[in-house]
């Protein structure tokens, strides 16, 4: 991203720059590198993602934090509309674990998870009130999801951006950014997280 765009972003936000520097060193130290400003009107919602969840995902219908258990496109283009203002979360790994399910995973996953959750609740403590996390990849923090029994841990439970039918790929075009699709294990590959704000 280029610095224009950074200080462009930062002035269409209001949030104060000091935070964000604070969130960018909170967020490096749970693997998130980058904390961008976005405003939502830049957040693409597709009918087509939640497919992808229904059809090409084991978690569907297993988990608090994956479709059907999150909102519908509908819905989402509704919440997103309480919302003028976003921070775009990124993260960067070379991981060859990324297409398996194991406890290497995991414990990369509740990383990135714990650090969003994290930066919310400080954006929350600094009067942005309405704050909300939509992580990075699948939610990792039980091995085996309770769903559809209570969750064990109701307060970190938040839905990946995926399941909220946001297209990312889009959305980061939108936003005049690439991302890299990662072809081999040993590839270095982005992630992405959203914290909704107002």
């Amino acid at each position: 991203m280029s610095q224009s765009m950074v200080v462009s972003f930062k002035k269409n936000t209001g949030i104060p720059k000091p935070l964000l520097q604070e969130l960018l060193v909170e967020g490096r130290k749970h693997d998130i590198t980058d904390v961008f400003p976005i405003g939502t009107d830049k957040i693409i919602v597709a009918e087509w993602v939640n497919l992808k969840c229904r059809y090409g995902c084991a978690r569907y219908n297993t988990s608090w934090c994956c479709p059907p258990a999150t909102p519908d496109p509908e819905r989402t283009r509704r919440i997103l509309s309480e919302y003028s203002t976003a921070l775009l979360l990124v993260g960067s790994k070379s991981h060859p674990n990324f297409c398996m399910n194991n406890a290497k995973k995991r414990t990369v996953q509740i990383r990135c998870w714990k650090g969003t959750i994290v930066m919310e609740r400080r954006l929350f403590l600094e009067g942005y009130y309405k704050a909300f996390s939509l992580v990075g990849e699948c939610c990792a923090l039980c091995k085996k999801c309770t769903y559809p029994q209570d969750c064990r841990f109701p307060q970190e439970k938040r839905p990946s951006v995926e399941s909220f039918s946001i297209d990312v790929i889009g959305t980061l075009h939108n936003l005049g950014l690439n991302s890299q699709v990662a072809f081999n294990k040993a590839d270095t590959f982005n992630y992405y997280g959203i914290i909704l704000l107002e």
